[in-house]
């Protein structure tokens, strides 16, 4: 009879076995949604030189204390063109573009809108502006030697947009895991036609892939396997010799006669775990050559279940992800979560939203059974229930958020 183990000390088996990959130079475009390896450090200022912020005129703000003033408009520069030749002397404004830079002498910018040109050679300012007003500062964003990233940060389309303003062509990072998903049993069918006695359309697959593509690994859908151990094997071996990572779905359950148990049994190291949860109670973990293989159990929505709670964590780490788990939040449990006594936590899939109060309220989606992936499929949450009578209507439960 197998040991029962706790959640907790069955994450840490599978993320203690599942460190990060080594880091590697990528160039800053191939780096988009990966974790950097290193800190980034500035080798230019942004922006580079003092810049207009508005369109209108670069002055000197003593000429603008009191108003309107009239002013000799004595040059004029876009945003790209070379700067203002000379230097802007008492009584005088350049005309200047959003990002234009800003001539010597001048030390604000006056809005266009706050203007008007009297002729091509004047302008009559409205408003006084103080010094420095509309003036982007030369490293006003970043300066040549900060930090800007440090190691950990997740590359978004935001920082990738830093890394080109400071010039920054390639970054050190962790790259995707490379992982091979499969299912496994002779009655399952993907061809679409009518179903013979015995047969179930499968599902898992499907499912597992896109939320692997979703936790930004790149993703190998190899289908459905038979159940044929030379088969079997010959797959399995090939998925861990090129990929980093596989994820199996089906014949972890204690008492099965599968295929999965057998292959796996004799090839790779592996741990066949029961864990004190509902569902999803059957999982297992081990290494093929080196490779982390996770055996998720059959049911769709333990296979969800499993995935959400202990292989998604351990592919995040693998890419360097400092935050592993899903966020979570102290929810209110509308109507109540009852349960009985059995000695697991129980993982109701919950759907949820926030109220007037600020706080996020949940209720069950309905059927909870391992196999009913339509009700699941609605949930945006998991409320963690543990051992005992259940929650009141009212009380506070912790949930997990299943999307983002």
């Amino acid at each position: 009879m197998r040991t029962v183990i706790d959640l907790e000390d069955a994450q840490r088996r599978v993320l203690a076995a599942c460190p990060p990959l080594a880091p590697l130079a990528m160039a800053r475009g191939d780096a988009l949604g990966c974790v950097l390896a290193g800190d980034v450090v500035a080798v230019e200022d942004v922006p580079p030189f003092d810049n207009s912020a508005v369109d209108g005129y670069a002055v000197r703000s003593a000429d603008l204390i009191a108003g309107p003033v009239e002013l000799d408009v004595v040059g004029e520069v876009a945003a790209g063109a070379p700067p203002f030749a000379g230097t802007v002397q008492p009584g005088q404004a350049v005309r200047v573009m959003t990002g234009a830079a800003m001539p010597g002498g001048a030390d604000a910018a006056a809005m266009v809108e706050d203007s008007e040109r009297l002729d091509g050679e004047r302008v009559r300012l409205y408003r006084a502006v103080a010094a420095g007003s509309a003036v982007r500062r030369a490293g006003d964003d970043v300066r040549t030697g900060d930090v800007v990233f440090t190691a950990g940060t997740v590359v978004t389309p935001a920082v990738l947009g830093v890394l080109a303003s400071i010039n920054a062509v390639d970054v050190t990072a962790h790259r995707p895991v490379r992982v091979a998903v499969l299912s496994t049993g002779d009655e399952l069918v993907t061809d679409g036609g009518p179903l013979r006695p015995g047969q179930i359309r499968e599902s898992n697959s499907t499912m597992l892939a896109p939320l692997l593509a979703a936790a930004g690994c790149s993703v190998t859908a190899l289908g459905v396997v038979a159940d044929d151990e030379a088969e079997l094997e010959q797959v399995l071996r090939r998925a861990a010799a090129d990929h980093d990572a596989v994820v199996t779905s089906g014949g972890v359950s204690m008492g099965d006669f599968d295929v999965v148990k057998a292959v796996l049994g004799r090839i790779a190291e592996m741990q066949w775990m029961q864990i004190a949860i509902k569902p999803a109670k059957p999982f297992a973990f081990g290494t093929l050559d080196g490779v982390p293989v996770f055996g998720l159990p059959g049911n769709p929505v333990s296979s969800l279940v499993s995935f959400e709670l202990l292989a998604r964590p351990a592919l995040r780490r693998m890419m360097g992800h400092r935050r592993l788990a899903r966020p979570s939040v102290v929810a209110v449990s509308d109507d109540g979560l009852a349960r009985h006594p059995d000695g697991k936590v129980h993982l109701v899939r919950v759907i949820g939203e926030f109220g007037n109060d600020g706080r996020y309220h949940v209720r069950p989606v309905g059927a909870q059974g391992s196999h009913q992936l339509a009700a699941t499929a609605l949930a945006d949450a998991i409320a963690v229930v543990p051992d005992g009578d259940g929650v009141p209507p009212g009380a506070d439960v912790a949930a997990l958020f299943l999307n983002g």
